[in-house]
């Protein structure tokens, strides 16, 4: 009989035997972090401080393209930026394989998210992602996918109507909705012009993703690692209404140029991006929903309220795509 998950193979046993195996000396203690994609640990070693072991969702990224987000973390490593990439182990390499599993081992770091209503924080978040993006721009991943915005919307909207999550009775109003969606946001996308630079990226940016302890910021997570615009790593830290989207973007784009150029066109992406994001969330869990973690945590997915809220969230999206794109004080 087989399992009806992967993860289920994972036993404790297993994943500290896949640590050990790797040339780490265990001490046994084990305590499970809150991740959902992935399933990540904090492992104990003997004589020195624990390390959080990564185990990835099996048949989510190939092995070629999780050694791809491991270069590029020691690439910005090596070019003195504070991220937190994959240790080299002592069986001399960032990725191990256990069981069928692919891992990766960490140094344990702590700190709290960054305060981003606080001007000098995002001027210091653009300086690093200014230099963060000269490194991604210096050369380009070969099999990490590109964030396509457009066929990514209806991609993902066609899995949730195809595979029936969209409760009937709310199926008129997210049909009519999604057309022009995509609509609005092609004009967005054609408001920032053919010529966009693609580069290497973070990709998901956000403020739990960055840590701050002791006046000292560090990037973690690269797992969503891939190619696209510059901007997709600023807009997540913009919040509020358009006034004080617009002052914060422009204290993150003043520490960014002073270590790199940020084309202004680029601004007209964000609501097409944000509208990504919501579609393709709701995608994610679909997708994952065998996952018994995903129905033990969010309960609410199937409920016809979360998706009533969705809609009513996308018509609000819809509207912000209609109205004109974030302005940045001081500058057409």
């Amino acid at each position: 009989m087989t399992n009806p998950h992967p993860y289920d193979d994972l036993t404790p046993d297993t994943l500290l035997d896949a640590v050990e195996a790797a040339g780490f000396e265990i001490n046994g203690r084990l305590f499970a972090l809150n991740s959902y994609e992935n399933r990540v640990y904090q492992v104990g070693i003997e004589g020195r401080s624990p390390v959080i072991a990564k185990f990835y969702r099996p048949g989510r990224w190939s092995e070629a393209q999780i050694r791809e987000e491991h270069t590029f973390s020691r690439e910005l490593v090596e070019a003195g930026l504070p991220i937190v990439a994959p240790l080299v182990m002592p069986s001399g390499d960032t990725l191990g394989k256990h069981d069928g599993f692919l891992f990766a081992v960490f140094d344990q770091r702590g700190g709290q998210a960054p305060d981003t209503s606080v001007d000098d924080t995002l001027y210091r978040l653009g300086q690093w992602l200014g230099q963060i993006h000269n490194v991604g721009a210096s050369t380009s991943f070969e099999t990490r996918p590109t964030l396509d915005i457009l066929p990514g919307i209806t991609g993902h909207s066609q899995y949730l109507t195809e595979h029936d999550w969209i409760p009937k009775e709310l199926r008129p109003a997210w049909d009519s909705l999604i057309p022009d969606l995509i609509k609005y946001s092609e004009h967005r996308i054609h408001d920032a012009g053919d010529e966009l630079q693609q580069i290497r990226l973070h990709g998901d940016c956000h403020a739990g993703n960055i840590l701050v302890r002791d006046e000292q910021m560090l990037f973690v997570d690269l797992d969503d690692c891939r190619t696209g615009p510059a901007v997709q790593d600023l807009w997540l830290l913009l919040n509020g209404d358009d006034v004080e989207k617009g002052i914060q973007f422009a204290e993150l784009l003043e520490g960014y140029e002073m270590f790199r150029d940020f084309n202004r066109r680029e601004r007209h992406l964000i609501e097409p991006l944000r509208c990504y994001r919501q579609i393709s969330h709701c995608a994610w869990l679909a997708k994952r929903w065998d996952d018994p973690a995903f129905p033990r945590f969010f309960p609410w997915f199937t409920q016809p309220r979360f998706w009533s809220d969705q809609i009513l969230a996308l018509r609000e999206q819809l509207s912000s795509l209609q109205s004109p794109s974030v302005s940045i004080p001081g500058q057409n």
